[in-house]
């Protein structure tokens, strides 16, 4: 046998070793394994979520902005703090914005309607979750959405508070079988007729947002179908330059308290909520969910290499003799070493693969679960086999170092 083993021979011993004691290995690999599964399924679900956060709210554009009356600032797990409600804002008040607001920017105005309404054509209907809100001709241009068929709806619409609808893929494909036209087709919402003018084209649900399951009719006739006696009304600035927002922001501000009548000391009663407000707020919410799984599986991981370090060591008791042998025929004690710190990561890898296969499969399904799309976490991948090699030289290293501290003459009488 050579002196210098090779790193190939030092593997193909370990493998041996592994191969020989099954159980062991596999019970010790699979500790490994939940570890890094807990840590790669919960990564790569957040991965996915952020990326479809992300694609979701930048089809509103980074240079568009809402001004209404209830705020988004709800911190969770955070200081907790309630969103601000102030009064309402008026549909006279939105309109005179629109009016009065000079910026180069285009403005539209929504009031939400409904969250649980039934929509019917014929025979079909849906399930009584269909969102209805009431927009304006330029809503459907400032919230980044996108006609598949039809048309929008037209300032004559609006002023004469037409009964037609733009309707999401998920309405459609629900009461319009086989692929049959919506456009033209006669549908009941919530007991009144409207005639379908559009289909927009699908957004998915996004990690839970979209409005593929949304209807939507001319603002003007949202208002008379509001349950709520004092509905609010938020109003939607787009910028066609990003870096005109600050200004348009400021002008915005001005122009809204004068509506108001606010008079200088008075603060606003109103807020600003940017078209990415949501997701950055979601974004940090999830950071402490990231926190939270590398504890967790630092614990796990800290479980597995203790238990690692312990076959480990019954391992070197079992195979004192093989050890005085080799020894003997000259194997020095870095050799040994070698040796068994090899076959400790040799086992964390084993384990770790199989944890990261797992740990991907779970994060994607849980993803897909929540709408997101399917991705492969090649970073987290990469952390993943760097702690398994760092948990199999920690656990390693002790059992190694005794191992390779043996007298040969006693290892060879030992029994």
């Amino acid at each position: 046998m050579s002196v210098n083993m090779s790193y190939t021979e030092n593997v193909k011993l370990a493998l041996q070793s592994i191969v020989s004691n099954k159980l062991r290995t596999f019970l010790t690999a699979l500790i490994i394994a939940i570890g890094i599964m807990a840590l790669i399924g919960v990564l790569t679900s957040i991965d996915a979520i952020q990326s479809s956060l992300t694609n979701s709210f930048s089809s509103m554009g980074s240079n568009s902005f809402n001004i209404r009356n209830r705020g988004v600032n709800v911190q969770i797990g955070g200081s907790g703090n309630k969103a601000k409600v102030f009064r309402s804002i008026t549909y006279q008040e939105a309109l005179a914005f629109k009016d009065n607001f000079d910026y180069g920017a285009l403005v539209s105005l929504n009031v939400n309607v409904t969250w649980g309404a039934t929509a019917k054509y014929m025979a079909e209907k849906t399930n009584p979750n269909i969102g209805v809100l009431g927009s304006d001709e330029n809503y459907l241009e400032t919230s980044g959405y996108k006609l598949e068929d039809g048309r929008n709806f037209t300032a004559q619409d609006i002023e004469n508070a037409n009964p037609v609808v733009i309707i999401g893929q998920e309405v459609k494909t629900k009461l319009f079988k086989n692929n049959k036209k919506a456009v033209g087709e006669y549908i009941t919402i919530g007991g009144a007729r409207f005639t379908v003018i559009g289909v927009l084209e699908s957004k998915g649900s996004s990690a839970g947002f979209g409005s593929d399951k949304a209807c939507f009719i001319p603002i003007s006739r949202g208002r008379a179908m509001i349950s709520n006696a004092n509905p609010s009304f938020v109003i939607t600035v787009m910028t066609s330059d990003p870096f005109k927002m600050d200004g348009a922001e400021g002008e915005a501000i001005a122009t809204f308290r004068k509506i108001r009548a606010l008079n200088a000391k008075q603060s606003n009663d109103f807020e600003i909520i940017k078209s990415d407000a949501v997701a950055q707020m979601l974004m940090q919410n999830l950071t402490y969910v990231t926190m939270g799984a590398i504890v967790i599986a630092f614990i796990t991981l800290v479980g597995a290499s203790i238990g690692l370090m312990n076959i480990m060591l019954v391992s070197v008791t079992e195979r004192t003799r093989e050890i005085g042998v080799r020894k003997a025929i000259g194997a020095t004690p870095s050799v040994i070493r070698k040796q068994f710190l090899m076959e400790a990561v040799v086992i964390c890898v084993l384990g770790g693969i199989a944890g990261i296969v797992l740990g991907i499969l779970i994060g994607n399904v849980l993803a897909l679960a929540l709408g997101a799309d399917f991705i492969i976490p090649w970073k987290w991948m990469m952390l993943g086999l760097t702690v398994c090699i760092g948990v199999g030289m920690l656990s390693g290293y002790y059992p190694a170092s005794k191992a390779s501290k043996l007298d040969p003459v006693e290892a060879l009488r030992y029994e």
